[in-house]
């Protein structure tokens, strides 16, 4: 997970905050989807299609800088899990 975090760090321009929350691996390990946190949220599509964009450029990246055999195909997706834990948080500092 540090090296996909590693990655978007390095390539992106800056403009938003993107974390990588967590990495869902297929049972046979042929695919993953990599779930994303994005702030500011008015940022979030151009950080999704940003990511989408740069699929085969990240599993390059592993490639170079992991010892990993097997390297899944990956996909990505904001974490709505994540959004809602901070919503709820949100709503219960206000109270």
């Amino acid at each position: 997970m540090r090296t996909v975090a590693d990655f978007f760090q390095k390539e992106s321009s800056g403009g938003a905050l993107i974390t990588v929350t967590r990495i869902g691996v297929s049972k046979d390990g042929k695919h993953a989807t990599i779930l994303l946190s994005v702030l500011p949220e008015n940022r979030e599509r151009s950080v999704i299609e940003f990511a989408l964009r740069r699929l085969s450029d990240l599993r390059n990246y592993i490639k170079k800088n992991t010892r990993l055999a097997r390297i899944p195909f990956f996909g990505v997706e904001l974490d709505a899990g994540e959004k809602n834990r901070q919503r709820i948080e949100e709503i219960s500092n206000e109270g």
